[in-house]
């Protein structure tokens, strides 16, 4: 017999005194449901989905490219921000030879504001392949899904099963949490590994005659009665089929240990400004992070530079070779997050002098070649820039009010 070396809590103790009433084969180390309680249990977890299924606009049809553009927004997205961005590049990107064909000007700016711009340099890499080789049609098996650029597992599996109707399952980081709850899962699911335990549990539980709605039904549970923080495990559509809700251990899944930090990074941003008011703006080269994406220039400090004037003054003058008048104090400092960084910006404000205008260009000229401008904050729409540079934005007119 199969070792169960993956499960906390004994599945048999509940059979016959749950909804769960008989056992199946051990995967993974996981004791599961037998045929009579898998078949009851995607029968009720379908007829709650029929019932409360989130009114989502990717929802509206199985177009396997509105799948696609949605799940790969979704990736460290919240659902509700995402529905705009979903509807506005819908419009401006309608089909996948749209996409294909898009300058990366206009894709950034679509993008801008949901972060990890990879996500959507990847998708449209994705788009010139489907066009080059597939004749513009999204393809349907799951390995020529997966081949795409910025496609994994979780992602080929949602659209195989939602556009498709194959029954694959789509596991993240809600379903795994779904998963481990459900069955007592004492696997780390920070381990890339152990992935693999839930992607077999995952295609044993699946429903064949409705993967895609099997799939987005966990996803609905996974952010509501199953949620990370504050779940409800009492009202949950599967509560008696659910292990850690019977033992009342939901809290103790899914077992994850802990991420690594998010180093500390300090920066000056120099607010130019010139004598028509407006503000320097470089795009960033291709190895630095939010390449392509413009922003004011930023210095990397030490942690007790960041506040300096007198550095500030210094590394203006030996970056650029102009002398601007600098507010001896920094605007304001702005925190901003990014999944293994943590940024720490002051924004330090500079008038140019009308005699270096000319200069500075020239600097800039040899430094950057087309890749720099002046911009109003008025006309800040009219390129792509990052969340970050949001802010700083924002922190420059608050300025300016006063």
């Amino acid at each position: 017999m199969k070792e169960i070396n993956n499960q906390a809590e004994d599945l048999t103790v509940w059979l016959n005194t749950s909804a769960i009433v008989d056992l199946g084969p051990i995967i993974a180390g996981v004791q599961v449901f037998g045929p009579e309680t898998r078949q009851a249990f995607q029968r009720d977890l379908l007829a709650w989905y029929d019932q409360e299924k989130r009114d989502l606009p990717w929802r509206e049809n199985q177009d396997p490219y509105r799948v696609w553009v949605s799940e790969i927004m979704l990736q460290q997205t919240q659902v509700d921000t995402v529905i705009n961005y979903f509807n506005n590049f819908m419009k401006v990107f309608p089909t996948i030879a749209d996409l294909a064909q898009a300058t990366e000007a206009d894709l950034l700016k679509v993008w801008q504001g949901l972060g990890y711009y990879s996500r959507v340099r990847n998708m449209q890499a994705a788009a010139r392949d489907i066009m080059a080789n597939h004749e513009g049609v999204f393809p349907t098996e799951i390995k020529a899904i997966k081949a795409l650029k910025g496609i994994g597992p979780y992602t080929a599996g949602a659209i195989a099963s939602i556009a498709f109707n194959q029954a694959v399952p789509a596991i993240d980081g809600n379903a795994m949490r779904v998963l481990a709850r459900l069955f007592a899962i004492d696997a780390d699911i920070a381990v890339a590994k152990n992935r693999k335990i839930f992607e077999e549990i995952g295609s044993y539980l699946i429903d064949y005659n409705r993967p895609g709605d099997f799939n987005q039904a966990i996803m609905d549970l996974g952010s509501s009665y199953c949620s990370y923080k504050n779940p409800q495990p009492e009202l949950s559509p599967i509560r008696a089929y659910n292990l850690s809700t019977l033992n009342g251990t939901t809290l103790a899944y899914p077992v994850k240990s802990k991420q690594k930090k998010a180093r500390d990074v300090y920066y000056q941003a120099l607010l130019i400004e010139n004598q028509q008011g407006q503000i320097l703006m470089i795009k960033r080269s291709d190895g630095q992070l939010l390449k392509n994406m413009w922003s004011v220039p930023l210095l990397e400090s030490r942690r007790d530079q960041v506040t300096d004037y007198q550095y500030v003054v210094a590394e203006t003058s030996a970056n650029y070779q102009v002398s601007p008048i600098v507010m001896k104090e920094p605007l304001a400092e702005i925190k901003h997050i990014f999944t293994h960084l943590k940024w720490h910006i002051r924004p330090f404000y500079m008038r140019l002098r009308p005699e270096e205008e000319a200069l500075l260009a020239k600097q800039l000229d040899k430094a950057y070649g087309n890749s720099w401008c002046w911009l109003a904050a008025s006309d800040m729409d009219q390129l792509p820039v990052a969340r970050v540079q949001e802010k700083i934005w924002q922190v420059y007119r608050d300025f300016k009010k006063q």
